[in-house]
């Protein structure tokens, strides 16, 4: 026979297990996608003689798609590893994250966080990512990883020039012997040029060397481009990215002639002599240049210059006896331009 007292404790029993089974937390909540924000895509940073500066953009979607109106607070998290202790293959030892204030967000522009960090320890190489939460239970993914090692970067190049050519530019500068605390350089320094057609997004071109000059060749002709310079400190192996350059433009210029006209051949009529060619298959042909000598002369003179769309003139000022031997040059839409050689004479013998 059950007592009351085992009734009570067999009551208690099973409410502890229903408890145990149904209400505890074994995990941490999931929040939904609606507020959970996308992630960080451009960490970046850049040195200067105190430190480094760390920027991102504000995300202004949640992962679902929907639009955010703001960020609580950013999680940075950083690393920090002695070069003699750098393993590639190891996981990297990120601290307990930094909390940055986060804002509104701009739905109509790109907004901004910055994170300044100062008495960085030369020799150690450095590594940040970044997330971003709307609430203390909605955080977004990690960002990209930034990583660089520290040392006092060099100065930007100075005295830059820039020369155009044909579909080309020379762009030159002076080396850089200074870093920014003004300290003589005691690293190798390499050089990494950047272009820009708008002179706001600036893409690399070509690979970080240690010469202080750079042909960019396959350019479009009457296309204005702009380009700076960074220097690259080389740390026992390890790149600083240093200062930039002033920007410099150059447009690239035309300096290649079409080629002559060919199937040159002149007809005599009542009023003179008419001189035909082939029309060119160059695009850019502007117009004609005619040419004529006499038997007497071995120089041809300009006497007429015509439209790109026409291929015959007539020349009326000849005597009825004379012998004429004509030529004609295609040139094309260069700023100055550039004339073709001469084709092969066509002639009228009397």
């Amino acid at each position: 026979m059950f007592t009351k007292t085992h009734v009570a404790g067999a009551i208690l029993l099973t409410g502890a297990v229903f408890l145990a089974g149904g209400c505890g937390y074994k995990t941490a909540p999931v929040p939904p996608d609606s507020i959970v924000p996308q992630a960080v895509e451009d960490l970046r940073y850049a040195m200067s003689e105190k430190g480094v500066t760390l920027t991102w953009t504000f995300p202004k979607e949640t992962i679902k798609g929907t639009d955010l109106t703001d960020i609580a607070t950013f999680d940075l998290y950083r690393a920090v590893v002695p070069l003699q202790d750098y393993c590639p293959t190891c996981p990297i030892p990120f601290s307990e994250a930094i909390q940055v204030e986060g804002g509104v967000v701009d739905p109509e522009k790109n907004r901004q966080a910055t994170y300044e960090t100062v008495l960085l320890r030369p020799g150690h190489k450095y590594f940040f990512k970044v997330n971003a939460r709307t609430s203390w239970w909605a955080a977004s993914s990690d960002s990209n990883i930034i990583s660089f090692v520290w040392h006092i970067p060099a100065k930007g190049p100075q005295g830059m020039t820039a020369k155009a050519a044909d579909s080309s530019a020379m762009i030159s500068w002076q080396p850089v012997t200074k870093l920014m605390d003004g300290q003589d350089v005691a690293y190798p320094i390499l050089y990494q040029v950047q272009r820009s057609k708008d002179n706001t997004s600036f893409n690399t071109v070509g690979e970080a060397k240690a010469v202080t000059e750079f042909n960019d060749s396959a350019l479009d002709n009457g296309v204005t481009y702009y380009y700076k310079v960074q220097s690259i400190l080389m740390v026992d192996g390890y790149p600083v990215n240093g200062g930039f350059s002033d920007v410099i433009s150059v447009t690239a210029i035309d300096q290649t002639p079409p080629a002559p006209p060919s199937g040159v051949t002149v007809v005599q009529t009542g009023t003179g002599i008419k001189i035909f060619w082939d029309k060119s298959r160059e695009a850019d042909v502007k117009g004609y240049r005619v040419y004529r000598r006499s038997a007497a002369e071995k120089i041809p003179k300009q006497i007429g210059d015509v439209s790109g769309i026409y291929t015959i003139f007539e020349d009326s000022n000849v005597s009825a006896d004379g012998s004429y031997y004509y030529s004609v040059t295609a040139y094309d839409q260069a700023e100055v331009p550039n004339e073709s050689e001469k084709s092969q004479e066509a002639g009228i013998r009397h």
